[in-house]
């Protein structure tokens, strides 16, 4: 890896800054993943605890908070290819148990809830208007997994002019394996990758620079 980390450090080695007004965008953390019989079960207890501190901290710093889920009509007609391609997905049909927010990782009556068919949160959906509306320069990225869904939408992010910040320790994948990898290259080339302490050291400054 150190022999990866330098050949990748010869061509990419550029930053992004924290902006002023963030967003935290939890994306996709529903029970699919942490119900063991789910097919998606994916053992991402430990990222579900630092969705909880950072979610905690959101509201504490009256950060706007923005959740996603999957949704699709019976049949999957409203998925495309998407949904022919991971026969799994048919756990998000509307009414679903397993397309439910966890107990401790619910939206209150203040947040935005994007349902969405597609891996990135910006596909086919109003994310990126809402955003621009809210003057959101930022997102603090978590969720799942990171090779999916957050990965296509951290890409999505920085597309649309959102610099993205994915949370190591608030993400999961099914294996480690994936979940290294796609991090490793969501910092090479599109988002600053932050553990959750220097995400929580930089929600915190951005929200004292209003005071």
């Amino acid at each position: 890896m150190d022999d990866v980390a330098a050949n990748y450090a010869s061509a990419f080695d550029g930053h992004l800054a924290f902006g002023k007004r963030p967003a935290v965008l939890i994306v996709d953390f529903v029970m699919a993943y942490l119900e063991p019989t789910s097919p998606l079960y994916a053992g991402v207890e430990s990222a579900l605890a630092s969705n909880e501190r950072l979610l905690a901290l959101a509201r504490e710093l009256k950060i706007p908070v923005i959740f996603t889920n999957v949704v699709y009509e019976p049949g999957g007609i409203n998925g495309g290819l998407f949904y022919r391609k991971i026969p799994a997905l048919q756990v998000f049909v509307a009414g679903s148990s397993l397309g439910a927010f966890p107990p401790s990782l619910q939206p209150a009556d203040d947040d935005i809830v994007i349902s969405k068919q597609y891996a990135s949160a910006f596909f086919g959906t109003g994310l990126a208007g809402t955003l621009q509306d809210m003057a959101i320069d930022t997102l603090v990225i978590t969720g799942l997994s990171t090779s999916g869904c957050v990965r296509a939408t951290a890409l999505d992010a920085l597309q649309h002019g959102f610099a993205p910040f994915v949370v190591r320790e608030a993400c999961g994948d099914r294996h480690p394996a994936p979940h290294e990898a796609n991090l490793f290259d969501l910092q090479a080339k599109y988002a600053e990758v932050v553990d959750e302490v220097k995400a929580a050291g930089l929600m915190k400054a951005a929200m004292g620079n209003h005071k």
